[in-house]
């Protein structure tokens, strides 16, 4: 397919490609799919969290040996985990009076690692 865009990005043509157009809408997620992914995405969106992942990608850990380990106090890295939990990107256990964090599965690790793989080729 030839490139009829100009420098500013904007196609220069009035010409719909409906077998493109129809092709793709075929595979685009549906409204509430889309809609659920941003607010996933939206977690990722604040480095405290980012940097919890980070930890919890490593080792799962009780929320005082994120907070020692971040500088942070226990309440502020609680928060975040809630936040991380209801989006279900990390799970937790209690074993006596301790809890224990960790990803909630593989998946979490490889959305990490990708978004890492995709900032180091910048």
């Amino acid at each position: 397919m030839g490139d009829s865009r100009n420098v500013r990005g904007r196609c220069d043509c009035n010409v719909i490609h409906e077998n493109i157009v129809s092709s793709v809408k075929e595979k685009m997620p549906g409204e509430e799919k889309l809609y659920y992914l941003a607010e996933l995405f939206k977690v990722f969106g604040d480095s405290t969290r980012i940097k919890i992942l980070c930890v919890l990608a490593e080792s799962e850990m009780c929320v005082c040996d994120i907070s020692a380990l971040l500088n942070m106090t226990q309440s502020a890295i609680s928060h975040q985990l809630r936040i991380l939990k209801q989006a279900k990107l990390v799970k937790s256990w209690r074993e006596g009076k301790v809890v224990f964090y960790s990803l909630d599965d593989n998946h979490v690790k490889q959305i990490f690692n990708q978004g890492l793989d995709h900032i180091n080729e910048l």
